[in-house]
């Protein structure tokens, strides 16, 4: 892989867009928005993704588009109050699971506590199920009647108090049901945090001893997935400026591209994306995550009036179905912390294979990594060995320990980096493997200043949306200013020939020169200062002062963490090889 020996230059050429002016509208005026949307919640469909403003309306629509009469099944099955939460939640579980739904229902096949656990959180269908109008008397019970006039008032009088009786124990049951969810979902965050703690308490001999590594690595996905369900980390992301503007931005300034196309959004989260798709002009989105949060999208995008648009597939990318054999566009946000952490891209490779349609639109098109030296022996102090060995009169240097193993996910400022940056990977979008994930590449880098040390390395990325599929580049005017070279600048790709912002171009830097921060930040590699003593035996040695202009040279490898599918390790190499260094980032 080529390498880039360009020296680093300030980024000014974010320019701020009209979204990062809005973040400072009043939020006095937010507050009133939240307290107005205490409204009944909508109702989403037992069948399919519609979304109806009450429980009736929403059981006429299953009954005339699917061929299922809920009131009907209720009626044949005579289910009182805890019946119909069975059922309601029996029907839902199958759809999840993609398994057909009929008319033909027993007792038996809802006979099971845990139907009374929500498969849908917030389901508004149970709270509503005190909308739908009273059981029928069977016929049986007409049947058995006297046709003596008293006796059926006498009769209907009777089954009037029975009904009484029973609509109090109905909400006296539904009550308790409330309580019985909400302790449900108490006792699985706990669960789920009794889990987290026996993990990390677990040490290396613990691991591993299943029969074969299937359950763990589920294990860890699930977690995963858990963790995009919350809202927190979605606003972070959105909230990311130089992120979400640069989707927003090629996308709304190349409508004529997406106009009419089948777009595929992976990892959709709060569905902005496929939002920001559907309105320029996108004729069918399709978004997948496999995370909850995807139950949060779907009101989103029925919110915004885009429902008969978006469609969402609740699942992961190599599982679901999708409803076309192909499509024209694939958009995901997939990147991770030092662009690989947490493997999402893997799903997207596969998803290009399998669906994108001959010469379909990648969306980001290319990523570029990057590193370059830093020092800044004030922070390794604040940070590092000498903090632990004194804080507040106490020896804590036990706390030290493995502080060097592990990367560190920070900003680092740009007057601390020490050499000049160096492109390391270039990931064609189009034509990049998932083996091509794991690596080892070579960098070269000046010392731009005189230092007493390298403390270590950071990594961080650029990310290119080229407007050209393969097939296109070279065959279309003004296609070359979309070519993205392997040593490739974000800030400098921008700018037209005259060193202007061409803002056709889209691009961002998550790197630390001057130029907005994003949420991925940067990866610090700390260097060990005593790898050169262990090595040498001379502990306790002064090292040579370097040089500017004095090089810096070796290869980073990156690679799959063996005990977490969706962990890093990362390995870097410096003097000439003769020093090398392993981080994990989990």
């Amino acid at each position: 892989m080529a390498t880039s020996g360009k020296p680093d230059r300030p980024v000014n050429e974010n320019v701020p867009s009209d979204s990062e002016s809005d973040d400072s509208r009043d939020e006095e005026g937010w507050n009133d928005v939240e307290e107005d949307e205490e409204e009944t919640p909508e109702v989403i469909s037992l069948l399919d993704d519609r979304v109806f403003p009450d429980v009736i309306s929403m059981l006429a629509h299953c009954k005339e588009k699917h061929n299922f009469d809920f009131l009907g099944v209720r009626q044949k099955l005579q289910l009182d109050f805890h019946g119909c939460v069975r059922l309601v939640n029996f029907i839902r579980q199958r759809v999840h699971e993609g398994l057909p739904v009929s008319e033909n229902i027993s007792l038996a096949d809802i006979d099971d506590e845990a139907y009374l656990k929500p498969v849908l959180d917030d389901d508004a269908v149970i709270i509503g199920l005190y909308d739908l109008p009273e059981l029928p008397i069977p016929d049986a019970i007409l049947a058995g009647q006297s046709t003596d006039t008293a006796t059926l008032v006498n009769d209907l009088l009777k089954r009037n108090a029975e009904l009484q009786e029973q609509l109090a124990s109905v909400m006296s049951q539904h009550e308790n049901y409330r309580a019985a969810v909400s302790k449900t979902l108490d006792e699985r965050w706990a669960e789920a945090g009794a889990d987290d703690n026996a993990g990390k308490s677990n040490d290396g001999t613990g691991k591993g001893k299943a029969k074969d590594g299937a359950d763990e690595k589920e294990d860890e996905s699930k977690y995963y997935w858990e963790s995009y369900a919350g809202v927190d980390i979605h606003e972070t992301m959105l909230k990311d400026t130089v992120r979400t503007d640069a989707y927003r931005d090629f996308i709304y300034n190349n409508k004529h591209l997406f106009k009419g196309k089948t777009v595929l959004d992976i990892g959709c989260g709060t569905g902005i994306l496929s939002m920001f798709c559907a309105r320029a002009g996108a004729s069918r989105v399709l978004a997948v995550d496999a995370s909850d949060i995807i139950f949060k999208a779907r009101e989103n995008i029925y919110r915004a009036g885009l429902s008969d648009t978006i469609t969402t597939l609740h699942g992961k990318m190599e599982e679901v179905a999708l409803p076309v054999d192909q499509v024209d566009i694939i958009v995901s946000e997939w990147m991770g912390y030092c662009l690989l952490f947490e493997a999402m891209l893997p799903s997207v490779l596969y998803a290009r294979d399998k669906y994108l349609a001959p010469g379909g639109l990648m969306v980001p098109s290319h990523t570029n990594m990057w590193v370059a030296p830093v020092s800044d022996p004030v922070w390794v102090s604040e940070n590092g060995e000498a903090f632990w060995a004194d804080v507040y009169g106490f020896d804590m240097s036990a706390m030290a320990k493995g502080i060097y193993d592990e990367v560190r996910v920070l900003h680092w400022p740009g007057d601390k980096v020490c050499g000049t940056s160096s492109a390391f990977k270039m990931l064609d979008l189009y034509t990049t493997t998932a083996a091509d994930l794991s690596f080892t590449a070579s960098y070269a880098s000046k010392l731009t200043q005189d230092v007493d040390a390298v403390d270590g390395f950071l990594i961080w990325f650029d990310t290119f949306f080229s407007r050209l599929a393969p097939s296109q580049r070279g065959d279309k005017a003004g296609a070359n200013e979309d070519l993205v070279p392997d040593d490739a600048v974000a800030t400098e790709w921008v700018l037209d020939k005259k060193g202007d912002r061409d803002l056709d171009l889209v691009a961002f830097t998550t790197g630390p020169f001057g130029g907005a921060e994003t949420h991925w930040k940067q990866g610090l590699l700390l260097c060990d200062p005593h790898l050169g003593e262990k090595k040498k035996g001379q502990e306790g040695a002064a090292k040579p002062q370097q040089k500017k202009d004095d090089e810096v040279r070796g290869e980073i490898t990156f690679s799959v963490a063996e005990d977490n599918a969706r962990a890093l390790v990362l390995k870097a190499t410096w003097d000439a090889g003769q020093t090398q260094q392993s981080w994990a980032l989990r």
